[in-house]
């Protein structure tokens, strides 16, 4: 009976085989560091634009800022991560980061208050990351087994999730008692730590032999490629539809406030906001033990999408916040659920000489949406206010999702292949 027990417990609980490859460990490791640093500059820059404005339009431009960086050095870091050795692309802009989050705590420390030198500082950083996440994501395949790469995907997600559950929390505790520049210098030193642990990380020369300039011949290549290949195209698709609809996090600062009885400033309500989703992926992360046993990840991918704007549209309705915090705790897992089958997609749909393109277009649409996102429903809640702009993108998420599913049924019918 302790044994069967034991065996259920185990197709439940995160699968931990992929650990066991050393580089990937070291790649694990580096992302667990920096998770709840990089979450603390995620909650104190658009709370820094709200101190300064008062208003959810100015933070909804965080997004247009950090959009338009991450559309250019997205796609071409994509391709630097094709042609460069992936271990210096990922060093040098660790490094770069690293020194944006220096001036991020300068600017705040020094009082400047100016909401256009905080928008420009995200847009050089974002510039940044959009080069090192194609990499650092293209690098996974060559260092663990194909039939891993599931598991593997959850468990970046689950320590990425874990940054993003305790970061806001710990920046809604902090923000009242030791002020923002505390939080931009969390992450700075955050950051260096997760640098340097990558000093070792093995050379990742492209496998082909083929001398490649990361130019826009490249970056054309990589949209030809991606062009026959609808079942990733479908993917992009569904995730674009969740994210640009469906993801409120720009409506947070104001309702936290002005919903939820936060004090001017910063407090706990804001903190949870930010937390919630993140909880949900976490949780599913921890016991994602089954999602690598199922192969149909178009339905898989459909579903989640489905369930995440349903539970947008409870988020929207919510008065009180223990009900908006457990809805967005809802859509955390579904979103989780969705972003393990989509990267186990393009994965195991791409060759290695164009992982990195095709990683850098993943990039720009998980990490472009929000963006988008943030500004539309930033101006949406100036005009119509945030329930209404956060229920009606819930609405437009499942009637977009069930539209593209039913003009692309060979998604639905999608099958991961054998190990």
């Amino acid at each position: 009976m302790g044994v069967v027990a034991g065996r259920g417990v185990r197709r439940i609980a995160i699968d931990t085989r992929p650990l066991g490859v050393p580089a990937f460990r070291r790649l694990w490791v580096s992302t667990a560091v920096t998770a709840v640093g990089s979450q603390l500059t995620t909650v104190a820059v658009p709370k820094q634009v709200f101190d300064i404005t008062g208003s959810s339009g100015f933070v909804g431009l965080t997004g247009a800022f950090g959009l338009v960086p991450l559309l250019i050095f997205g796609l071409w870091g994509g391709a630097i991560a094709d042609a460069v050795d992936r271990r210096t692309v990922i060093l040098v802009s660790n490094v770069a980061v690293a020194l944006t989050s220096v001036l991020f705590w300068g600017q705040a420390a020094l009082g400047i208050d100016n909401v256009w030198l905080i928008l420009s500082l995200l847009a050089v950083q974002q510039a940044f990351v959009a080069v090192n996440m194609p990499t650092r994501t293209a690098a996974v395949a060559r260092i663990v087994p194909l039939e891993l790469l599931p598991s593997a995907t959850a468990l970046t997600a689950t320590v990425s999730s874990f940054g993003m559950v305790f970061g806001p929390l710990l920046a809604g505790a902090l923000m009242p008692l030791a002020g923002l520049p505390v939080l931009y210098l969390i992450d700075s030193l955050g950051l260096g730590a997760a640098t340097v642990m990558m000093i070792k990380f093995p050379r990742m020369k492209p496998l082909d032999g083929v001398k490649r300039t990361a130019g826009l011949r490249d970056i054309v290549d990589g949209f030809r490629y991606l062009a026959a290949k609808n079942v990733l195209l479908a993917s992009f698709l569904l995730d674009i539809i969740a994210m640009v609809a469906g993801m409120p996090r720009a409506l947070f600062p104001e309702m936290a406030e002005r919903t939820f009885g936060d004090p001017y400033g910063g407090g706990l309500a804001l903190g949870w906001l930010y937390a919630a989703i993140p909880i949900g992926a976490l949780l599913c992360g921890l016991a994602s033990g089954w999602i690598g046993n199922i192969r149909r990840h178009g339905v898989g991918v459909t579903v989640a999408v489905c369930a995440w704007g349903a539970a947008v549209i409870g988020f929207g309705l919510a008065d009180a916040l223990w009900l908006a915090v457990a809805c967005l705790v809802l859509a955390g897992a579904a979103d989780m659920v969705s972003m393990v089958y989509r990267s186990a997609i393009l994965q195991s749909a791409a060759t290695d000489e164009m992982r990195g393109r095709m990683q850098g277009v993943f990039t720009v649409v998980v990490a472009g949406g929000p963006r988008v996102a943030d500004l539309l429903h930033g101006w949406t809640a100036a005009g119509v206010g945030t329930a209404t702009a956060a229920t009606g993108g819930g609405v437009l998420v499942i009637v977009l999702a069930v539209v593209a599913v039913a003009c692309l049924p060979a998604f639905w019918r999608y099958v991961a292949p054998a190990g």
